[in-house]
């Protein structure tokens, strides 16, 4: 658009300038005016149609006076003096992380901060953020197009830093890591919303504690895991002891109770239900029953 105007302006001038009899070129002068003209018009009215994509608004300015209305997503008819600026109103992201080529700066962004115990922790961060689409002229006016470098990251650093002293680094990196990230959120959203930007989430990635600090930990959870397996250990065995000494206090009864509830006369009769069944075994020939003997069996096996 604005290269149709500035050649079209070009060939006026070259008309101009070559007509004149004695220049070889001044019979393409009428031409180069007609062309230059058209190129003039078409950069004109090209510059008053402006396109604004779908999840974008545009900001509207002229000669460095910002406009308070915004342009919504669609074509639409501007003057074609102002200069449009487009903002991306849909959802960002910027990542701090200590990985390479993972955040949004290269090699080591991520966030250290000193904890109340006086240990370095390192944290990797996340924050979802996007332009409120009315406060766009705001921000263009008082921060400009790079409000990432400006407001977003350092705002989050700071924050994060100012919150991370009232813990200690074994709490944020276990029982007090979902109060510490709600707790930089809400000063964070705060910063953000008076400049035109809302926070939509914030994503510690991970917490990575000192060497010492992280031995520390593995040895009180394998402490921890040792005691627990050892109560384990003394249940089954109380359990075990309780069931001999139920099994043995059974046993013990029923002895107890059998000899109480045999009799002469009890153990004749089940000597005497015994003989009968051997008698009427197919196996069994000859029975010999001698008075007051045990009987005589002859088998023929």
């Amino acid at each position: 658009m604005i290269v149709f105007i500035i050649l079209g302006i070009i060939l006026l001038v070259v008309s101009f300038t070559v007509n004149n009899n004695a220049n070889p070129l001044s019979k393409f002068s009428n031409l180069l005016k007609i062309i230059g003209i058209l190129l003039l018009l078409i950069g004109v009215f090209s510059s008053m149609f402006k396109q604004i994509d779908a999840g974008k608004v545009g900001v509207k300015s002229l000669y460095g006076s910002v406009q308070t209305d915004v342009l919504e997503s669609g074509l639409h008819v501007v003057n074609p003096l102002l200069d449009i600026t487009v903002f991306d109103v849909q959802t960002q992201n910027y990542t701090m992380s200590a990985v390479h080529n993972e955040g949004a700066q290269e090699g080591d962004d991520a966030i250290r901060v000193l904890s109340n115990d006086g240990l370095e922790v390192v944290i990797d961060l996340t924050v979802l953020y996007r332009v409120i689409p009315n406060e766009a002229p705001k921000i263009l006016k008082g921060i400009g197009e790079s409000y990432t470098d400006k407001i977003v990251r350092p705002v989050t650093r700071t924050r994060i830093r100012d919150n991370a002293v009232y813990y200690d680094a074994v709490a944020l990196y276990s029982t007090k890591r979902n109060e510490f990230q709600q707790r930089i959120f809400k000063s964070i959203e705060a910063d953000f919303k008076a400049r035109g930007l809302v926070l939509e989430q914030l994503l510690i990635r991970n917490i990575n504690l000192p060497e010492s600090v992280k031995k520390t930990i593995e040895s009180k959870i394998n402490a921890e895991q040792d005691a627990q397996k050892m109560t384990f250990v003394l249940q089954k065995e109380k359990q075990e002891a309780e069931r001999k000494r139920v099994e043995a206090q059974g046993i013990a009864d029923y002895q107890r109770i059998i000899s109480l509830g045999l009799t002469d006369k009890q153990l004749q009769y089940e000597q005497i239900k015994a003989q009968k069944e051997i008698a009427t075994s197919p196996n069994t020939k000859i029975i010999f029953m001698g008075k007051g003997s045990a009987p005589v069996i002859l088998s023929d096996k």
